[in-house]
């Protein structure tokens, strides 16, 4: 595969002026305090190379485009500011074409629907202004009911060649549903496709859920019910509808579950006999190990991704603040100290920042900072913000959003880690305490 000709550096630096990069040639983006110019990409209608491919061709264009301007990096340039058209997927391309009207990243691609039912697509990349390609041509198949999935493999594809990035087009979210009056809400898990689409639903509203969590495999999910009259972790499969209690005791309540890296182990909070703490469970053998032992709050515990260690909200200095320990337990290390509350950390998958909640002079925030505590940014700002989960990539947090007053109903919001491109994740109903699945295999 060429050596890529075409970078993006994307706005993610946390200090005061985040990082530019220039490529040789032409395209250049400047990223200064967080300001981005979007790259300007043309995805050319897709061609479908026999009748019954014509509709899922469109739509396959129209959700590639959309998944790229939809980051905030990319600018769609129009079908009808075209000058030349794409007839021949294997054509060669007219550069001059797309320099005047001032394209930088071209897609061309294709779709071909077989007599028994199977849709294959595949994409070209180019960097005009290079006169070159991106990389090699690629083809995907999947059954016709799938070509949504093949789209945003399609756009990672795009995305991870021109940024240097993992992409995250082609992963889930698993959220909470709620429906009903403020005052009394039914809530139940649903599951949909990261921009909002494909959704189903995993549990019923008989009782009340809260805080689902992927396993790094993205096939389980852990999760916090009411079903016995009190909070208790649960464990189902995302292409089930059984669910397994965990840590099911009658002197105690469990809650918000997360997966070690391993998924194997379970790090959760235990409340007994008025104290709570931070435990780990074998989800095989259902052996427990308690890590903490203060006399306060301990609870939201998160793995870092190299498994070593533990972040986790905790009252033991007067309020909230976050901490980070071991995974097999010891002495905890405060690395917040802003004024405010701290909690609902989150190691991101990079390793390189946890994502939090923060609560101060009246107001909630998504922040990020360093493990060590450095580098506290805010990215977000509202009468509540909470609950941030990261992409795949550990480039985009996803979190909940409320607003104030008795109609005020949750909805899932998204913001990079440079604070830009906030934007509402449709959901037809209310929704909360979204978690993002790996890529999915």
């Amino acid at each position: 595969m060429k050596q890529f000709l075409l970078s993006l550096a994307l706005a993610f630096a946390l200090g005061t002026q985040a990082l530019a990069q220039e490529r040789t040639g032409p395209l250049r983006i400047e990223i200064t305090k967080g300001v981005i110019e979007p790259v300007a990409i043309a995805v050319a209608p897709f061609l479908a190379e026999n009748p019954a491919a014509e509709e899922y061709a469109a739509r396959i264009t129209e959700v590639v485009a959309g998944d790229l301007v939809g980051t905030g990096l990319f600018r769609d340039i129009p079908h009808q500011a075209y000058v030349s058209q794409v007839a021949d997927f294997d054509a060669p391309v007219a550069y001059p074409d797309w320099k005047a009207i001032n394209v930088e990243a071209l897609v061309v691609g294709s779709a071909t629907l077989t007599s028994d039912g199977r849709l294959l697509a595949k994409f070209r990349l180019f960097d005009v202004f290079a006169d070159a390609p991106l990389g090699d041509g690629l083809q995907f198949a999947g059954v016709a009911g799938s070509w949504r999935r093949v789209a945003h493999k399609i756009a990672d594809q795009v995305y991870s060649r021109i940024t240097g990035e993992g992409g995250y087009f082609d992963s889930r979210v698993v959220y909470v549903e709620a429906t009903g009056p403020k005052g009394d809400r039914r809530k139940r898990l649903a599951i949909m496709d990261f921009d909002g689409e494909n959704v189903r639903y995993l549990t019923d509203a008989s009782s009340i859920v809260l805080a689902p969590r992927f396993s790094p495999t993205g096939d389980r999910i852990l999760f916090t019910s009411y079903e016995t009259g009190f909070p208790q972790i649960y464990e189902l499969t995302v292409g089930g509808v059984d669910k397994t209690p965990l840590a099911i005791d009658a002197e105690s309540m469990t809650f918000a579950p997360r997966y070690a890296p391993d998924g194997r182990t379970v790090v959760y909070s235990e409340a007994r006999r008025g104290n709570t703490d931070i435990y780990t469970l074998d989800a095989t053998t259902l052996r427990r190990t308690r890590l903490t032992s203060a006399p306060s709050i301990e609870t939201a515990p998160s793995f870092s991704p190299d498994g070593r260690q533990i972040v986790f909200e905790s009252d033991r200095s007067g309020n909230q603040q976050l901490y980070v320990m071991p995974a097999s337990g010891g002495q905890p290390r405060r690395i917040s100290f802003g004024p405010g509350r701290y909690g609902t950390p989150v190691w991101s998958p990079r390793g390189d920042f946890i994502a939090f909640t923060k609560q101060n002079a009246g107001r909630f925030h998504i922040g990020v900072m360093r493990a060590d505590g450095s580098a506290e940014r805010l990215l977000t700002a509202s009468f509540l913000d909470e609950g941030p989960t990261w992409s795949p990539n550990g480039r985009v947090l996803m979190f909940t959003r409320e607003s104030a007053g008795a109609e005020g109903k949750p909805a899932l919001f998204s913001v990079d880690i440079s604070g830009r491109n906030l934007r509402r994740v449709p959901t037809e109903t209310a929704a909360s305490d979204p978690a993002w699945s790996p890529l999915l295999p």
